[in-house]
């Protein structure tokens, strides 16, 4: 991690300042710090304290926990302009999961009692990271299901239709903007690497996809999303 002093303001962290008094936008000027990490590098490790509040401002962040084996299930991909990692700063708890950057990666840290101290005087923030951390509750549990329940196809193709829907995709509309290792896609969709490769080959096979390498370029969402809803 590197600790610079690059022209980032926190403006760009909106559902924060957006929602602050005059003085607490101050103060949280006067007190945040701009982190950056090179690809492959981790952010936080499972069972650390957290000890700020982080928001992604460039790159691409996997959340993920290490299972049996050693074997990493990712839980979450965090979006440009989103927090993570703060369950575990409210509960006053270490990590459950680690963060890695995927790629040239940005971060803004608020201190814990910064971010404390702005909770207890605005109301209106608070329910704002009730109502993301609910969200992420619901997210959470209907990812459970799909993992537990779905066939292997049907597990793929949500992981895939989440990956456009978390990252978008590129100029042509077609490509996913995010380039996955075939290992990240199985610890995504919970399966193993062979299977991740096999099925991605018969997606291709049924023209609902190309692959170029770890590009992904979506033929046909409509048939990807019903084999994601038959499950």
């Amino acid at each position: 991690m590197q600790t610079v002093t690059q022209d980032v303001s926190i403006e760009m962290v909106e559902k924060i300042y957006d929602v602050l008094q005059p003085d607490q936008k101050e103060f949280v000027r006067n007190n945040y710090t701009v982190c950056t990490y090179r690809r492959n590098q981790i952010i936080y490790k499972e069972g650390e304290t957290p000890d700020a509040l982080l928001c992604l401002i460039e790159g691409k962040v996997k959340i993920y926990k290490e299972g049996v084996g050693g074997r990493g299930q990712i839980v979450r991909m965090v979006k440009v302009n989103s927090f993570f990692g703060y369950r575990a700063l409210f509960a006053e708890e270490p990590y459950i999961t680690s963060a890695l950057a995927i790629e040239e990666t940005t971060v803004i840290k608020i201190p814990r009692l910064v971010v404390f101290e702005l909770l207890r005087s605005n109301n209106t923030l608070a329910i704002t990271f009730i109502k993301s951390l609910s969200m992420d509750l619901g997210f959470s549990n209907t990812q459970t299901v799909s993992l537990t329940q779905k066939h292997i196809r049907g597990r793929l193709a949500e992981a895939l239709l989440f990956l456009i829907e978390t990252y978008g995709l590129e100029q042509d509309q077609a490509t996913i903007n995010i380039y996955l290792s075939r290992e990240d896609l199985a610890n995504l969709s919970n399966m193993t690497t062979s299977n991740a490769i096999r099925t991605l080959s018969n997606f291709s096979n049924e023209k609902l996809i190309a692959v170029d390498g770890r590009k992904i370029k979506i033929l046909d969402e409509v048939n990807l999303r019903r084999i994601s809803n038959l499950g």
